[in-house]
């Protein structure tokens, strides 16, 4: 199978962050998935969220990818509310629904981040790292991107296209 999917975690659709997963979808015919055009509920105790989008987003997920791409800008030193409201719901995966969260054992994950200027702070990384270990998933990298004046500085797009041929080897 061996295809990829973005999946985007921004609270404004047409921001930064849909540029740089834009230009990433154009130039490696990646899919696509904006969780802020999903109904993802807070994770909770009593799974009275099961009827949003999370399990069919998931399941197709699993189902149709290898390699899945967290795209997210970074708020307040860290991962935005939507991509942290996902992370959050794959504990569904690890209580309720097992058999299909075991299936995410062997794919690949990486994490694309993106701000006003190449100033990520260490550590970003950290909760993608860990989620992909604590699953059993592939952690192949991230990148910091950055957006200038609406456009995608050509050192970012060199960054960009040397992460994926060296990183996701397309």
């Amino acid at each position: 199978m061996n295809k990829t999917v973005i999946i985007q975690g921004s609270a404004r659709p047409k921001g930064d962050t849909e540029r740089i997963v834009n230009y990433l979808a154009l130039e490696y015919h990646f899919d696509v998935i904006d969780l802020h055009a999903k109904n993802i509920g807070h994770y909770d105790y009593d799974y009275k969220n099961a009827d949003d989008d999370f399990i069919a987003l998931i399941t197709n997920i699993i189902a149709n990818y290898d390699t899945i791409i967290f795209a997210t800008p970074v708020y307040w030193y860290t991962m935005s509310g939507h991509m942290k409201v996902f992370f959050d719901r794959i504990s569904d995966l690890i209580r309720i629904h097992k058999p299909l969260g075991r299936q995410l054992r062997g794919k690949n994950m990486a994490m694309i981040s993106t701000s006003n200027s190449n100033d990520l702070i260490e550590g970003f990384n950290g909760p993608f790292v860990a989620s992909a270990n604590y699953l059993g998933m592939n952690y192949l990298g991230d990148l910091h991107t950055w957006v200038e004046d609406g456009n995608i500085p050509n050192e970012v797009k060199s960054n960009i296209n040397g992460f994926v041929e060296n990183k996701l080897a397309v």
